[in-house]
């Protein structure tokens, strides 16, 4: 019976263990938000979900002098991009003019220029073997 529940504890120590180290963190800043109304909701995509659907994780954050920071945890290695929304109103979604110019601030991973929609290949990155940071501008 000893034998038995030792081995049991054995098992489950490992498996904690595993899953602790299951994936690397990615830690995102914003410090030009406009305002600290609302918040700024963040989504980690793949190419398959990115501008299709909502990301593998998300993450909201409230802002504090225009900064916000987030962290998403045990993301396994891969490619990704992020997206960034400041939704000031609090609404849960990006609001957009008449004209389909996007009425709130928004940003991608790699920073990218944009003349259009947002692409996924301008705003992919890579983990690999250790813990990411990057800065996202609005």
């Amino acid at each position: 019976m000893k034998t038995l529940i030792l081995k049991l504890a054995l098992v489950l120590i490992c498996s904690i263990s595993y899953a602790q180290n299951a994936g690397h963190t990615i830690t995102v800043t914003i410090d030009n938000v406009t305002s600290d109304d609302g918040k700024v909701l963040f989504a980690l995509h793949t190419k398959d979900t990115f501008m299709k659907a909502e990301g593998v994780d998300t993450a909201a954050s409230s802002i504090d002098n225009g900064k916000v920071t987030i962290t998403f945890k045990n993301v396994r290695p891969g490619e990704y991009a992020i997206m960034a929304l400041h939704d000031a109103n609090d609404n849960g979604r990006m609001d957009f003019q008449e004209n389909g110019m996007p009425l709130e601030a928004y940003g991608t991973s790699n920073n990218p220029m944009f003349f259009g929609p947002p692409q996924y290949d301008e705003a992919k990155f890579e983990i690999e073997d250790k813990d990411l940071e990057m800065t996202i501008k609005f």
